[in-house]
């Protein structure tokens, strides 16, 4: 049970630091990342705060994903709803200013970026199951039989035109992001030793099971 807990104390910090991460790129304030710029354009546009956007369209893809045979864990979940909850907590606390120059922006996009990538290495090493948007990915390559990559670029233009479409923010910030964030992935899995093929993710049903029989 310790270790249980232990992987949930993992869990939870690396959704508090991937939505400080997503905050930062945020106020960065050059253009929004992807799924950020989908995220702002669905809040202006239906009068909702980030966090909610980000919760409903997390929702969205766990259904739909779902529905095509795609099986989730606590992980997923949690992304789903705590990620864009810890967004607005942030966000309403005011501790992050808004970049006021470009040089200053692009410091903090790239710190955000490092920032979301530490999240990343807590939230997969509790082994609770990938998040929504992943599992997006996942269900698109197993569907078309494209490269991963690909399935991802896909749905991160398709996502970026809908929120530019919704009013959302797309700036150089936006082009950095999708460029650096697999470096800065690397790198910062490379610097903590952490080997993500080697991760064996639980579904649901594999977490209630352990738990049983504890």
């Amino acid at each position: 049970m310790k270790v249980f807990f232990l992987r949930v104390s993992h869990m939870l910090t690396g959704l508090v630091l991937y939505a400080l991460g997503i905050v930062i790129t945020i106020k960065a304030n050059i253009g929004y990342a992807p799924w950020e710029v989908f995220h702002v354009g669905l809040a202006d546009t239906a009068g909702l705060s980030i966090g909610t956007a980000s919760i409903i369209a997390g929702t969205a893809i766990v259904i739909t994903v779902t529905a095509l045979g795609e099986k989730f864990g606590l992980g997923t979940i949690a992304s789903m709803v705590l990620t864009g909850v810890f967004i607005d907590i942030i966000l309403l606390t005011g501790l992050i200013p808004a970049a006021e120059n470009l040089p200053a922006g692009m410091m903090m996009l790239i710190a955000g970026l490092f920032t979301i990538s530490i999240g990343s290495y807590f939230y997969m090493k509790s082994a609770f199951g990938v998040g929504p948007r992943d599992n997006l990915m996942v269900v698109l390559a197993r569907r078309t039989g494209l490269p991963a990559g690909v399935c991802r670029s896909i749905a991160e233009v398709s996502v970026t035109l809908i929120g530019w479409l919704l009013g959302g923010m797309v700036g150089i910030g936006t082009i950095v992001s999708v460029i650096a964030i697999g470096s800065c992935i690397q790198i910062t899995f490379r610097a903590l030793k952490f080997d993500v093929t080697a991760i064996k993710h639980e579904t649901l049903r594999d977490t209630y099971t352990s738990l049983r029989r504890h």
